[in-house]
């Protein structure tokens, strides 16, 4: 996941974004490793095979939009990219928090849920941006083709990061609430991370023999 992000995040849409192939092959990877990750979940609490609805839900919503696009369809596709986002975030944080000791993989696991609370808010600020005219103040360069998604993602990341350079600005009451939800949440996880970790690595010292 960490490698897919990176790849997606630094090269796929700042440069070949318009490239549907690529996209599709990015997307069908998410799809399969959101699968395995469902999977695994639900060997544990068959309760949680209802969430194979949400992939499925992708897979079904995308076939219609590649056929014929839709403004209610763009609007389901949203609601299912929170979705997924949001639930890669909820499988990849159970296994970052969760007792045990502190490896290259758990710290690799919590930067990935950063990134992922990254690329989840840029879907958020993108849907605003269309469908609430004026939402955003945006350089003059966008006037005519208009932003792409790793504008909205370029975004995202300097809010989250609490950077702010300031050139993109939220004009909208929304917006603005969901860039200070992002804020907080950019400020409180690495505190709240190293808390958990030190307490992991404390407490793993205190139960080993002397």
């Amino acid at each position: 996941m960490f490698i897919l992000l990176c790849v997606s995040n630094f090269i796929v849409f700042p440069f070949v974004e318009k490239q549907h192939f690529i996209n599709f092959v990015i997307r069908l990877i998410w799809l399969m490793l959101l699968l395995g990750g469902i999977h695994t979940m639900s060997l544990n609490n068959k309760r949680l095979r209802v969430l194979y609805s949400i992939p499925l839900l992708l897979i079904v919503v995308n076939t219609i939009r590649f056929v014929r696009g839709s403004h209610v369809l763009t609007t389901v596709d949203f609601i299912n990219d929170v979705a997924v986002f949001s639930l890669l975030i909820g499988m990849v944080l159970v296994k970052v928090f969760e007792a045990g000791p502190v490896t290259v993989h758990r710290i690799i696991g919590a930067i990935v849920v950063f990134m992922l609370i990254g690329n989840l808010f840029a879907v958020i600020y993108q849907f605003i941006y269309i469908h609430i005219p004026g939402s955003f103040l945006l350089p003059a360069s966008y006037a005519d083709s208009g932003p792409e998604k790793a504008t909205f993602q370029y975004f995202s990341y300097t809010t989250l990061t609490t950077t702010g350079y300031g050139e993109i600005s939220p004009f909208h009451a929304l917006p603005r609430a969901v860039a200070n939800i992002e804020q907080l949440i950019g400020v409180l996880y690495p505190a709240i991370l190293s808390g958990r970790l030190v307490s992991l690595v404390v407490g793993k010292r205190g139960a080993s023999p002397n």
